[in-house]
């Protein structure tokens, strides 16, 4: 009976991993990436409802109470949480499955001194994980700004970062090797501070990034301690945690390479170059920021041949994604074509810009990434730039900059660039926009919702 039960259990956990790649496939669509998510959800639904079938498996009441508060305060988080805030409440959750593969590893690396059954497979998922849950808590005060977005650059860092994962890492292959538990206290600790140190000196710009490599070392401290559960009495649970943890971890790893490909940088340099670190100092950035108001720039878009909307971050916290939506409807209705860009990393995360147009209604083919779109920008007669800020900075292409190398968005090509921005600051990576200060580039000051807003209304008017 309990081998029939077994079978039945990896059987189920088979079909719950095809629908959870098959899940993974739709999000690579906007189309389709909301039934994605629920064949994901689905999938580990089952995953987790089956594991109560494993034999073996005991503290049934502890652990329905961990789902129940776990999955419940998820579901209010999900729901609760804006938009904008997504890349923090990522980080988060990527910090959490970090934590609970270094508090598997933990449990297994325990029991295994007891035994004197040790494995390097819980010393390695324990050093992921731990990695991986405190570097996920720095991405997270940093992108909800509780404390400085900048690189935080600690004298000697890289020594002290090494030295501090070595002595860490021996203190855990000591207490194997040993067979001592108390070893494993400073093993903990140390890598903690670690994922602290590491994340430190990454500033904000390079969050996304930091963000999918987080997560694809969650899935991969997952799998690791898979490997360890699988030669033990859950051995079931185990090869579930294996196939979950590699494709989190592979599909991590995909993404991390594919955002740091999209603004020019190494994983290496994210990690250890301290990007933005120290400003750019001696370069003088010619001309000056030239205002316009909202009712000329309407007069402009109403006789353009074709406009090009660029949206960012400062819309998305402005909430303006509704105002654009009309704004849009109004231009088309007078026979002006618009069509939006949209840079990979524009909202901290990929597709964070697609889905808050799509949210308000604007479809799918209207939206054009930066290899689609960037040859129209010399033919466009205006282009609105709205909230976007170090994606459209043209000190990428010279030679010197910090930004150099980093693909844009070549809106400075266009007849005519507007503006959106509450200020004369600069973008989140602290460098200087050239754009602004461009002959063809005029400023539009304010909120972006207020911004957008007058411009239907005088677009109402002409």
């Amino acid at each position: 009976m309990i081998a029939v039960v077994s079978d039945a259990v990896n059987a189920v956990y088979v079909i719950a991993v095809i629908v959870f790649i098959l899940g993974l496939k739709a999000m690579s669509s906007p189309e389709t990436a909301r039934r994605g998510i629920v064949y994901a959800g689905v999938a580990m639904l089952v995953a987790v409802v089956v594991t109560f079938f494993i034999s073996g498996l005991s503290n049934f009441a502890l652990i329905a109470i961990g789902v129940i508060v776990g999955g419940g305060a998820g579901f209010y988080w999900a729901r609760v949480v804006k938009m904008t805030a997504m890349p923090q409440m990522v980080a988060v959750f990527n910090g959490m499955g970090g934590g609970a593969a270094g508090a598997i590893a933990a449990v297994e690396l325990l029991a295994s001194l007891t035994s004197g059954a040790t494995t390097g497979l819980s010393v390695a998922g324990a050093v992921i994980g731990s990695t991986s849950i405190a570097g996920s808590v720095i991405a997270f005060l940093k992108l909800q700004g509780w404390m400085p977005s900048r690189p935080i650059v600690l004298p000697a860092r890289q020594p002290v970062n090494l030295a501090v994962l070595v002595v860490g890492v021996g203190f855990g292959v000591y207490a194997v090797a040993s067979t001592t538990a108390i070893f494993l206290l400073p093993f903990f600790v140390l890598l903690l501070l670690y994922g602290i140190l590491l994340t430190l000196p990454i500033g904000g710009a390079d969050m996304p990034v930091v963000i999918s490599l987080f997560n694809a070392l969650t899935g991969i401290a997952v799998a690791l301690d898979g490997f360890a559960l699988v030669s033990g009495p859950l051995g079931d649970a185990g090869y579930a945690m294996v196939i979950a943890g590699t494709l989190v971890g592979a599909a991590g790893s995909l993404l991390t390479v594919l955002m740091a490909r999209a603004m020019n940088r190494s994983i290496g340099n994210v990690l250890f170059g301290a990007f933005g670190a120290t400003e750019e100092t001696g370069v003088a950035v010619a001309g000056q920021m030239k205002p316009i108001d909202a009712e000329d720039v309407a007069v402009m878009m109403s006789y353009a041949n074709e406009v090009i909307i660029v949206p960012g971050y400062g819309m998305a916290v402005a909430q303006a994604q509704q105002k654009v939506k009309e704004l849009a409807d109004l231009l088309e209705a007078k026979g002006v074509p618009v069509k939006f860009a949209i840079h990979p990393v524009a909202g901290r995360m990929p597709g964070h810009m697609n889905v808050l147009l799509a949210e308000a209604g604007i479809s799918y083919d209207k939206l054009f990434d930066r290899d689609e779109i960037n040859n129209e920008f010399p033919n466009a007669d205006v282009v609105l730039v709205i909230g976007a800020n170090d994606v459209v900075n043209p000190a990428a292409r010279r030679v010197g900059s910090p930004l150099q190398g980093m693909p844009i968005l070549d809106v400075d090509r266009a007849k005519n660039v507007i503006v959106i921005k509450r200020g004369q600051g600069k973008g989140f990576a602290g460098i200087e926009n050239e754009l602004f200060y461009k002959d063809n580039c005029r400023m539009l000051y304010g909120d972006a919702q207020q911004a957008v807003g007058k411009l239907v209304q005088a677009l109402k008017r002409s």
